[in-house]
């Protein structure tokens, strides 16, 4: 709805579910995923700002102007709650989105998300960001995959049309330098991760070579956490079939009560 932001939707369900890649990717990847989402959903999947056809999108890099423009774009369309889905620089993307307008969102699934822990392999995402022939983009997904996984052919194609576009390579060079500065990410505070009082589900691979998955330690108490064994950061890719169960089982968690305020006493 918004014309410089690109979604493609598909399904007309009562429930509607947000993807948000990851940096470097396209809304192409969630293809397996949402094949394996129920019929009846309705699915979302953005290109981020910057990203594929969202790449002329102003301000494009900071999560925080991701985030405006993807509420601003659910306005736009008159949706009112989301299941909202977001793997690594879209699992930052989406934690401020929540944390923004908590109650658009019915619940939040975060695929080994940015922002959780100060820790990030800049040199990894450096390289992918540069990262042009299919052959480099295999080796980066490779990288970034766990042991026993290979990057599928439909990922490597797709991310190679869209590095092909004019200005693309240029602009996620610019978003890598950006946010892997110093070798350090931005990190959201715990303090206020703890007042997401939506379902939140946590998802890291425990060969994750980007973020690592100590970055699951003291979460709030309510947030549940899955590891995956042998999975690699690249989980939309990996494990496409159990990312689609996690989120609908994450759809289907009550929201825990909100504790009263107590009354001041004198």
């Amino acid at each position: 709805m918004i014309s410089s932001l690109h979604a493609a939707e598909q399904g007309a369900g009562s429930k509607t579910i947000v993807l948000l890649h990851g940096f470097g990717g396209c809304q192409h990847v969630w293809r397996e995923v949402i094949s394996s989402l129920p019929t009846s959903a309705r699915t979302l999947a953005y290109d981020l700002p910057g990203h594929g056809l969202s790449l002329d999108f102003p301000g494009a890099g900071p999560a925080k102007v991701a985030a405006r423009a993807v509420l601003a774009d659910l306005t736009a369309r008159s949706v009112k709650r989301v299941h909202l889905v977001g793997h690594s620089m879209g699992g930052a993307v989406a934690a401020l989105m929540a944390l923004a307008e908590p109650e658009k969102v019915a619940s939040l699934t975060l695929l080994a998300p940015g922002g959780f822990g100060a820790e990030i392999n800049g040199p990894l995402l450096r390289r992918f960001a540069a990262a042009r022939d299919p052959s480099d983009i295999r080796a980066c997904l490779l990288a970034m995959s766990g042991p026993l996984t290979r990057p599928i052919d439909h990922t490597v194609d797709a991310l190679g049309d869209m590095r092909g576009r004019p200005g693309q390579v240029e602009r996620l060079i610019e978003i890598a330098a950006a946010m892997t500065s110093g070798d350090r990410q931005g990190v959201i505070p715990r303090d206020r991760l703890e007042t997401l009082a939506m379902p939140v589900m946590v998802v890291w691979g425990s060969d994750d070579a980007v973020l690592p998955v100590t970055q699951t330690d003291d979460l709030p108490v309510h947030f549940h956490v899955h590891h995956v064994l042998g999975a690699g950061h690249m989980l939309v890719e990996e494990a496409p079939g159990l990312v689609a169960t996690i989120i609908q089982r994450n759809m289907n968690r009550r929201a825990r009560p909100l504790r009263p305020k107590l009354a001041a006493t004198g």
